[in-house]
């Protein structure tokens, strides 16, 4: 009897001990992604006050998926249209296009810079970032490869509040320029593991460790083509 009593009084204090855990974690979950919404939030603007900001070294599109490689995804077309939006606007006349070329079969930002063209920016004027793998890599990249210091950053809003907030936490004077005109099937998905990917890019933000590549500097004022 006493065993028995002595084993569920053991059971009662682990599943104490994992309710305690799970909400610790759930607390510092929340309140991480309030970090990351609140910080990154601050240095959201519209196209027009965008456009006023000055001396931005290159508007930064974030890559997302695209199809036989050729096409972009709809999130994708949607983040092009508004970065060439902003270049025709003024706001830069570099266009800096960062994504996945992890694969021969597979390239982001030729797609990404083909569209581009294809709506009136010169391709000098764009620069591609084949190995922005991440997020976090596309910033720490767009500062110590492209020697970028002012930047736009376009994404779809629930997205772009983690970007600005990684670019400022690397010291980049960033800005973002939301890109939402449609809502987007498995839109719910993404939101959850948005909340999961803040907390990450907080841990990076603090020990800062080196992206999967680096390589030569390609100061963003130069040729875009030499990018290719």
């Amino acid at each position: 009897m006493k065993n028995r009593q002595k084993h569920a009084g053991t059971i009662r204090t682990v599943l104490s001990a994992v309710v305690l855990l799970a909400v610790a974690g759930a607390i510092l979950l929340a309140l991480l992604n309030r970090q990351v919404v609140d910080t990154g939030g601050r240095w959201i603007v519209s196209e027009d006050e965008a456009s006023k900001l000055g001396g931005v070294d290159c508007i930064l599109v974030l890559g997302a998926a695209v199809y036989a490689n050729k096409y972009p995804s709809e999130m994708l077309e949607d983040r092009l249209a508004e970065g060439v939006r902003l270049y025709h606007l003024g706001v830069s006349d570099r266009l800096l296009m960062s994504g996945d070329n992890g694969k021969v079969s597979y390239n982001e930002v030729k797609v990404m810079k083909d569209y581009a063209v294809r709506y009136g920016v010169p391709s000098s004027h764009i620069f591609q970032d084949h190995a922005g793998f991440s997020t976090y890599e596309s910033m720490y990249r767009a500062r110590d490869v492209f020697v970028a210091k002012k930047i736009v950053i376009v994404t779809q809003r629930y997205h772009l509040y983690r970007a600005v907030y990684i670019a400022r936490a690397l010291g980049l004077d960033a800005y973002g320029v939301a890109s939402d005109p449609r809502p987007y099937a498995g839109q719910a998905l993404r939101e959850m593991r948005e909340i999961l990917a803040r907390p990450k890019d907080v841990f990076n933000c603090i020990f800062k460790p080196r992206p999967t590549y680096l390589g030569d500097v390609i100061p963003v004022g130069g040729n875009g083509d030499i990018t290719d």
